[in-house]
C-alpha cells in the first residue's frame, strides 16, 4: 500500500512537471509569433518527445493567447 501511494505521488508529480514543460513551450511559441502561431521543427520534436513521456499531453496541446484565457475566466465568473 505504501509503495502504491509513493508511486501515485511521483506519477502525479511527473505529470505536473510534464504539463509545466508543455505550457512553457507554448508560451515560447506565442512570444515568437506575431499574427499566427507557427510551430518550428524543434517544437514538433518537443511534442513528439513529450507524447512518449506524458500520457495526458493532448490536454495541453491547445495554444492560445493569454488574453483569450483571461476572457474565458472572466466569463465563467460572470456566469457563476
Amino acid at each position: 500500500m505504501l509503495l502504491a501511494f509513493l508511486r501515485a505521488l511521483f506519477a502525479s508529480r511527473a505529470s505536473r512537471v510534464a504539463e509545466n514543460m508543455a505550457l512553457r513551450q507554448q508560451w515560447v511559441v506565442l512570444q515568437r509569433t506575431v499574427k499566427s502561431t507557427k510551430l518550428r521543427k524543434r517544437d514538433r520534436i518537443f511534442w513528439a518527445w513529450l507524447s512518449r513521456l506524458w500520457p495526458g499531453w493532448r490536454s495541453a496541446l491547445l495554444v492560445m493567447h493569454p488574453a483569450t484565457m483571461i476572457e474565458w475566466h472572466r466569463l465563467g465568473f460572470r456566469l457563476y
